[in-house]
């Protein structure tokens, strides 16, 4: 069992830097993955590893529960419970079942603010084996425009790990 990361020493303020940390994540979580079969510790240690590799302002997961997504593993302040399908940037990438990268959150249509401190935001849908969205990956910053492709690949390469555990 892993008990630190080893990543690359890069300035987080370098958002073109930031592909080199996921290449060095993405195959250490995947060990540590694994290793492990319960989504609960596999999601919260993903948040973990997110929010200590970037610093990221906030990490976390949504898991589909009944006719919502419900707050599930994250590392940040505390966030909104209970989100509808069609509410926010979660409920967005949920419903149209692809990575929403948000540049500024005020400016997207029915953004739920859980944090005013939040500028921007990515979401990733996390699939289950039917090839039913299970979850979503979302994660946000207090700067704006701060996430580029390489977060989006990057985070899109960790759902897909976390797919391959449901």
């Amino acid at each position: 069992m892993a008990e630190s990361l080893i990543l690359p020493q890069v300035d987080p303020a370098n958002r073109q830097a930031r592909a080199a940390v996921y290449d060095s994540l993405v195959p250490q979580l995947q060990a540590l993955m694994a290793g492990e079969s319960d989504l609960v510790a596999n999601l919260a240690n993903t948040a973990a590893a997110l929010k200590e590799a970037f610093g990221f302002f906030w990490v976390g997961f949504y898991l589909k529960k009944d006719n919502q997504l419900v707050l599930g593993p994250f590392q940040g302040p505390i966030a909104c419970t209970r989100i509808a399908f069609d509410k926010g940037v979660c409920g967005a990438a949920y419903t149209r079942r692809e990575t929403l990268l948000v540049p500024d959150v005020e400016a997207f249509p029915g953004h739920i603010a859980c944090s005013s401190l939040s500028k921007s935001e990515v979401v990733v849908p996390i699939f289950d084996r039917a090839g039913e969205v299970a979850m979503v990956l979302d994660v946000d910053s207090d700067q704006l425009d701060d996430f580029t492709q390489a977060d989006v690949e990057g985070l899109e390469a960790i759902g897909r790990l976390i797919s391959e555990t449901l």
